[in-house]
């Protein structure tokens, strides 16, 4: 995870039209427990390639942390993909392309 990252998933996460399905305890849970869990990405160096650039974060993430893979719905960053030989899948393509047991 990079702060940017963190910032935009506390955000939407905040969003009110998430009260139906789940509580704002529930959510602050979750981040939490995230955060307990992932590792913290120092962004070095940046990327400015998106068509929008508020998805250039995940792209540095990627690139800063050492991913294989970025999994996304959002058509801004599938059109990238790959990037620097990261791939960029939706994620039916990535559970897809798991192991089977």
């Amino acid at each position: 995870m990079s702060a940017d990252v963190i910032m935009e998933l506390n955000d939407v996460l905040g969003r009110e039209k998430f009260n139906r399905y789940v509580s704002e305890a529930e959510r602050e849970r979750f981040l939490r427990s995230l955060l307990r869990e992932a590792r913290l990405v120092e962004i070095r160096e940046k990327v400015r390639v998106c068509r929008d650039p508020k998805d250039d974060k995940f792209l540095e993430l990627a690139v800063n942390g050492g991913a294989d893979c970025i999994v996304s719905g959002d058509d801004d960053l599938l059109m990238i993909g790959p990037f620097r030989s990261i791939e960029v899948l939706t994620p039916r393509s990535f559970l897809d392309a798991l192991p089977k047991s």
